[in-house]
């Protein structure tokens, strides 16, 4: 740890402009506590905004920040838009044990009958038809939260899930962000150049802006899109992980940069504990859960992007499902997706399975390994 912070300081002490990404990396290999080390690289990116604003005259960029009084229950994540205040107020007295890693806090509404609300745009949304087909499919409805139907509130349309939380006791929870592309194609389809994202990008790493981005001082959105993918794991190996939660602790939140395979790893075992009955439950099923994928009609005629598996376990019970298809869209009639070539430009390919098969393959070397004397990160 002495060393960990001894680095920081010398990067926010002696950098007199904006480092790039290599400079600023804080050595994630002389942290003993991942939260810590996630703390001190949220630092180190506050000293880096700084800079690049003195030396831009950028705008500040705000951060608001998430509550971590209540647990976690289930994830949701790019939502249209928060539920109505008539509905929160409703909702203020939630379930012991609530809380949400990630995604708009107001946009799922817990109830205390095993089920959450989440809010959709409407009867057409993208979320409501990928449920219902995949409610057609007994074993692909296997593999997602179980659906019961849509309800309208004051005005206000939800789709009701099951809680993925329910009858489980502290458990430990991680969410994984799936598909080496989590944007969709018509989000990045305008090629105007954009002053505000190239600001954006240089106050994450000022040396990523092309010479030719430097001298037009704008970047498309794609561009930025594919710059932020790339400061993850989700480019290379077709996963991020998003958050987790260990039993007795508050969520960590911030895992984005978590992208080589030995951050992966000692972040999955600590996770798992040395848990060899979980970390065995838990590979059968992620296994399971890729055979119904392949094997799926539904997800051989839509593109999924942005969806999450989500790991849940306790003393006894294990739970992975794959949840969130807002982003889910149905293909033309003449295209199929495999899920796992490289995504060109109108080729609708996402990388989910891609995805599901790093994961698997990285969970099984924690499974090889373990009982072993090799140390892990503390989080």
């Amino acid at each position: 740890m002495r060393a960990f912070l001894e680095g920081f300081a010398s990067v926010c002490c002696h950098v007199t402009s904006a480092p790039s990404a290599e400079e600023l990396r804080i050595p994630y290999e002389n942290c003993d506590n991942l939260a810590d080390y996630l703390s001190l690289q949220r630092a180190a990116q506050v000293q880096v905004q700084a800079q690049t604003k003195t030396q831009t005259q950028a705008p500040a960029q705000q951060t608001p920040q998430m509550s971590l009084l209540k647990f976690l229950a289930i994830n949701a994540l790019e939502l249209s838009a928060p539920a109505t205040p008539h509905l929160l107020q409703q909702q203020q007295t939630k379930p012991q044990g609530w809380m949400q890693l990630s995604g708009h806090p107001e946009s799922i509404v817990p109830t205390s009958t095993g089920i959450v609300r989440k809010r959709i745009v409407g009867i057409d949304d993208s979320e409501v038809h990928a449920y219902r087909m995949i409610c057609q499919e007994p074993q692909t409805a296997q593999i997602v939260p179980a659906y019961f139907g849509m309800r309208e509130m004051q005005s206000q349309h939800y789709i009701e899930l099951q809680d993925l939380l329910a009858g489980f006791k502290d458990p430990c929870v991680m969410d994984i962000k799936m598909g080496c592309r989590t944007f969709l194609e018509s989000e990045v389809s305008n090629a105007t150049l954009r002053p505000d994202l190239y600001q954006k990008m240089l106050a994450v790493d000022a040396s990523a802006p092309t010479a030719a981005e430097h001298e037009a001082r704008a970047i498309t959105k794609l561009r930025y899109m594919l710059f932020r993918e790339s400061l993850s794991s989700s480019h290379t190996k077709g996963f991020r992980i998003e958050a987790l939660r260990l039993r007795g602790r508050p969520p960590v939140k911030d895992l984005k940069t978590c992208r080589s395979s030995e951050q992966i790893s000692q972040t999955i075992e600590q996770f798992l504990a040395a848990r060899k009955s979980v970390q065995k439950e838990l590979l059968k099923r992620l296994k399971h859960m890729r055979l119904v994928v392949e094997q799926s009609a539904f997800f051989n005629r839509h593109e999924i992007v942005g969806s999450s598996i989500f790991i849940v376990y306790d003393d006894e019970r294990v739970g992975a499902w794959l949840i969130d298809f807002a982003k889910c869209r149905q293909l033309p009639a003449h295209m199929s997706v495999n899920h796992r070539s490289a995504w060109t430009s109108g080729n609708r390919e996402e990388g989910l399975l891609k995805g599901m098969d790093e994961l698997i393959h990285a969970f099984e070397e924690v499974y090889a390994r373990n009982g072993g004397h090799r140390s892990c990160l503390k989080i």
